[in-house]
């Protein structure tokens, strides 16, 4: 019985999700509840991810009073805890930060890039995958500024209650090592 009523609290924990925290300590990644949940999937070693940390910021400073929660996911099973304490403290990446060396969530969100985003409605919907904007035309070629503004432009119609302009965009950027 007491080992029944352990996986049970280990289940609704979330440990069953695959992801974990920076201590490996099994996390929900959509608990606390939110309006609208933003996830970010990047790497230590993707240039195009680090680029985007400025953009990232922006986005999390206006959105947060309207109930939006970002967190970043890393999902290089490979990648150690120091190396992304020492990441987003030099690139200044906003939010909660999540591993997920199982992929758990990167498949239900349909990750395969980094960068690439997610949101989610307060029910655990997927509204939105794909790219942050379109400076990235392709690896190596960007644009001074975007001329379309895809994360920023689904977040706020989720918060507004509005339908998503689009339900994915293609993101430019680093693969996700071992995604199926």
């Amino acid at each position: 019985m007491r080992g029944l009523c352990f996986l049970l609290l280990w289940a609704a924990a979330g440990a069953g999700s695959g992801t974990v925290n920076l201590e490996g300590k099994a996390v929900d990644p959509f608990a606390p509840a939110a309006k609208v949940r933003v996830f970010i999937f990047v790497r230590t070693d993707c240039p195009v991810s680090n680029r985007y940390a400025p953009e990232l910021k922006r986005l999390s400073d206006d959105f947060a009073a309207r109930g939006a929660v970002f967190s970043m996911v890393y999902a290089d099973p490979g990648e150690t805890s120091a190396n992304i304490r020492r990441h987003i403290e030099q690139y200044g990446f906003p939010g909660v930060v999540i591993r997920d060396p199982a992929h758990s969530l990167v498949r239900r969100a349909k990750a395969t890039i980094t960068p690439e985003a997610a949101v989610f409605s307060t029910d655990g919907k997927l509204l939105y995958h794909g790219r942050i904007d379109n400076r990235f035309v392709e690896l190596g070629k960007s644009m001074a500024n975007p001329t379309r503004r895809d994360l920023e432009d689904s977040i706020a119609a989720a918060l507004d209650g509005r339908p998503q302009s689009e339900e994915s965009a293609p993101a430019v950027g680093c693969y996700l090592a071992d995604v199926e």
